[in-house]
């Protein structure tokens, strides 16, 4: 993590973008620290938000293209889970990208993908919901939202 905030906002970029692939990474510490360094918050949360939501595009994309890998080892659904994840998507699929922000997030989000979701209803969910967690988060260590972070 030292590495990417001595990158400054470049290393922001960098560790949000690969937060919204598959790769582990872990944005928020490094955001958390910039901030604390005295990186403006608008600056960090434009930054921050592009960038994941250009991850998250990525993962999208991947998860178009991957029925291609339909029937080899690295497709990771049997002909019957892909039939549960498309009826799980129909019902609830659209309105998760609201929480690819979360943990498991960019399961939701390559799913999106896989599921062929309007590429505009997407980037706006996915726009929406990035930007909504590092705005709190923004809040959060400036201490506008302290005492929610408290309990």
């Amino acid at each position: 993590m030292d590495f990417l905030t001595t990158l400054g906002l470049a290393g922001l970029a960098l560790a949000a973008f690969i937060a919204a692939t598959p790769l582990p990474m872990n944005s928020e510490l490094v955001f958390i620290a910039l901030q604390g360094a005295g990186h403006g918050p608008v600056a960090l949360v434009l930054v921050a938000s592009v960038a994941n939501i250009l991850g998250s595009c990525v993962t999208y994309w991947c998860g178009m293209n991957g029925e291609r890998l339909r029937g080899s080892r690295w497709f990771p659904f049997t002909d019957q889970g892909l039939i549960r994840a498309r009826a799980w998507f129909s019902r609830w699929g659209l309105w998760s990208l609201l929480f690819s922000w979360a943990p498991g997030g960019d399961l939701i989000v390559a799913l999106a993908g896989l599921m062929r979701v309007n590429p505009l209803v997407f980037l706006v969910l996915v726009t929406i919901a990035k930007t909504a967690r590092y705005t709190v988060l923004a809040l959060v260590g400036a201490g506008v939202l302290q005492g929610f972070s408290a309990g």
